[in-house]
């Protein structure tokens, strides 16, 4: 593991309620070369086009995938990722987003935080997630 994550835990047992998967921990200490991301959203990162669906799990897919490629291009991994705050219009797309998000970051425990808000910058967008992540030196 690239960081020390302290205090791992995984999101079953501490919300037992919810079918909830997600390897995360209280704290991250890296040391390296810092990566932050802004808030990516459900769209083709080259053509700034939203995907066709309002699926809260497909939308967090695509989330996801654009956090991955970002990561990837600045030279960095997923495992990596040291922070993600999640924004959600609903909190009934929870569940739908931390499974979808939890398949990308399995094994990673980075530090998360999560959010309803009201609404994001377009009203189809229903799950925005920014990343910090360090590439270790």
């Amino acid at each position: 593991m690239a960081h020390h994550r302290h205090r791992k835990f995984n999101t079953r047992d501490t919300y037992p309620e919810q079918a909830l998967d997600n390897d995360l921990a209280q704290a991250v200490v890296a040391r390296g070369t810092t990566i932050f991301l802004r808030g990516q959203c459900p769209q083709d990162l080259d053509t700034a086009r939203n995907i066709d669906s309002h699926d809260p799990a497909e939308q967090t897919h695509k989330v996801m995938r654009n956090i991955r490629q970002l990561v990837e291009e600045c030279g960095g991994r997923m495992e990596h990722v040291t922070k993600l705050v999640v924004y959600l219009t609903d909190v009934r797309h929870r569940e739908a987003v931390y499974r979808t998000m939890g398949e990308y970051i399995r094994g990673v425990h980075p530090v998360c935080t999560g959010l309803v808000v009201v609404a994001l910058a377009r009203p189809e967008w229903l799950v925005e997630i920014d990343a910090t992540a360090v590439i270790p030196d």
